[in-house]
């Protein structure tokens, strides 16, 4: 069931008018769909049923903790790339032994945090990091489970700014000498090799890659069990896809068949980190038409929310589909809608057919739950939007929107000036 549908013409979220969310909240806004929410992650926890597993939500696609929340109520853990994600799982209530640590750049002080903290393992990317871990580790009196990222040198078939498995990547630690780096961690002081990692990019809308990353890790278990290194979890990453506009991702029962079916013999724990998968297609960006304009046969549709707001289109000219609020515009036109940040760049459409929107419609760029408000900024000066939570009839703001005295918290005048 679609949680964002219209009724008598105009767009609601679950049992609640779009329209009234905005005469509340304001315009930006992100609206999230609790409905949806859950009902994608029980999708992703059914699909893995018959096998012992722990579906750790990637944290960095929305980190608000009522998401947070509904995820870690329903069982689910947390894949984080940082202190700050750790600090935001905690405050909502995650079970630090549901918590894998990601990411390239881990500081000092979040090695730190995290062993304090009694998280499950760290998803180790370097010789260095897996180095410096047992350092940390064994001068703090504990024991830091880990797992290499094994880097698996598969072309996952999505953008190349989300590709994460390729030899040239920087993630990870390539397949030829992730089987070293293991043996050397078994003589590291502080360390316990609990599992092997792989991520090999996102939005990913065909099952092989999966499937012939994990027969390449197969390989590696079997040899690392023949030397006596036997691991416990198998994390298989994230990066699922969604359908943005015309892809055709597989369903997360059919990803499922494929992913047991190559693992079931290892006697394995999964780990899973979907992010976009879940929350994607739970949010929404809602703006305001604010002028129109039409120039040498070009047309402009300039709305209050910017790159600033939902960076994707900018970054990756990512595709969004828009949808008026009120179906009552006078038929469709081709127009880029563009935002008021001062950059060329500043679209969210381009040259594209979408209803011919008026000063003051509302419009709703759909599929926006995920790397939306998670990746806005208060570029040019401009507040970042509320976020709303809705749950049947009822909804709250689950983060206000930002002031123009929040933009200079923490700032001060020099002294000297």
């Amino acid at each position: 069931m679609n949680h964002f549908m219209y009724k008598a013409d105009e767009l609601y979220a679950e049992d609640v008018s779009i329209k009234d969310i905005v005469a509340k909240v304001g315009s930006p806004a992100y609206i999230y769909s609790h409905a949806t929410l859950e009902r994608h992650f029980k999708a992703f926890d059914d699909a893995f049923a018959g096998m012992p597993h722990t579906i750790c939500y990637s944290l960095k696609a929305n980190s608000n903790q009522s998401v947070l929340k509904t995820f870690f109520n329903l069982g689910g853990g947390v894949d984080i790339v940082s202190g700050g994600e750790l600090y935001r799982s905690l405050k909502a209530g995650v079970d630090p032994a549901k918590v894998v640590y990601s990411g390239v750049g881990k500081r000092d002080e979040e090695i730190e945090y995290a062993l304090n903290t009694g998280i499950l393992m760290f998803n180790v990317e370097s010789e260095q990091e897996l180095t410096r871990i047992s350092e940390i580790a064994s001068r703090m009196g504990k024991k830091a489970g880990i797992a290499i990222r094994v880097n698996p040198d598969v072309d996952p078939g999505t953008h190349p700014y989300i590709t994460t498995g390729l030899k040239n990547a920087k993630f990870g630690i390539t397949i030829d000498r992730a089987m070293d780096e293991y043996t050397r961690a078994a003589t590291l002081p502080g360390i316990d090799i609990i599992g092997i990692d792989m991520h090999i990019g996102s939005q990913l809308t065909k099952v092989n890659p999966f499937v012939d990353s994990i027969e390449k890790l197969k390989l590696m278990i079997a040899k690392l069990r023949s030397q006596g290194i036997d691991l416990g979890y198998f994390d298989c990453g994230g990066g699922l896809g969604i359908q943005y506009n015309a892809e055709e991702p597989p369903l997360p029962a059919d990803y499922g068949k494929e992913i047991v079916a190559a693992t079931k013999d290892l006697g394995m724990h999964l780990i899973f980190e979907p992010g976009r998968n879940l929350v994607g297609n739970a949010g929404i960006l809602v703006s305001t038409c604010l002028f129109t304009k039409a120039r040498d046969e070009k047309n402009f549709i300039m709305i209050d929310a910017g790159m600033n707001d939902l960076a994707r289109p900018a970054l990756y000219d990512s595709f969004h589909g828009v949808l008026p609020v009120r179906k009552d515009q006078d038929g469709m036109i081709v127009a880029d809608i563009v935002g008021p940040i001062c950059e060329s760049g500043d679209f969210l459409v381009k040259g594209r057919e979408v209803p011919m929107f008026r000063q003051g419609d509302l419009m709703a760029f759909m599929s926006a739950g995920a790397y939306g408000f998670a990746m806005s900024s208060s570029y040019n000066s401009r507040p970042r939007v509320a976020e709303v939570m809705v749950k049947g009839g009822a909804f709250e703001v689950v983060r206000e929107r930002e002031t123009v005295e929040d933009l200079i918290r923490g700032e001060k005048t020099a002294s000297f000036l």
